[in-house]
């Protein structure tokens, strides 16, 4: 039923994944399909805010997303035969997210519902909008 499934999330927030990465990973699994994992570095919005920071901030930061991630896929996901990709994004987080979905063909979308801080929404502001707006199927993993 699915081929391709899409698992986004923060690296610096263990709830964005938490629950939802053992999810997708069984479901890639059932599906024999496979898991990109994406990770989006916010932009800064405006272009005023960016004269604050080092020219070479923006390059900075984003390698060193690229490495987290990269021992992120080491650490937490197993190494049986899971075909597991993993992709980085910069910019709105939930226009990447479901830009990232659309240009990588998923037909499906895992995501936590909120962080722990967000305990009185039903579901965060980037979960919810990509709720909305994705073209796919988005499974929302609540916390226990």
């Amino acid at each position: 039923m699915y081929s391709n499934i899409l698992l986004p999330l923060d690296l610096n927030e263990e709830s964005s994944w938490k629950t939802a990465l053992p999810v997708a990973v069984d479901l890639a699994r059932h599906y024999k399909a496979q898991l990109h994992v994406v990770t989006v570095l916010p932009d800064f919005g405006k272009s005023i805010v960016g004269g604050f920071f080092a020219k070479e901030f923006e390059t900075e930061a984003l390698e060193r997303t690229r490495e987290a991630l990269e021992e992120f896929l080491d650490t937490q996901l197993p190494e049986e035969e899971l075909d597991v990709k993993g992709h980085i994004a910069h910019g709105t987080i939930y226009e990447e997210i479901t830009s990232a979905a659309d240009k990588l063909g998923t037909d499906l979308i895992v995501l936590s519902s909120h962080r722990p801080e967000l305990k009185d929404f039903l579901l965060g502001p980037n979960a919810a909008r990509v709720v909305r707006h994705a073209n796919q199927s988005v499974l929302v993993v609540r916390d226990n």
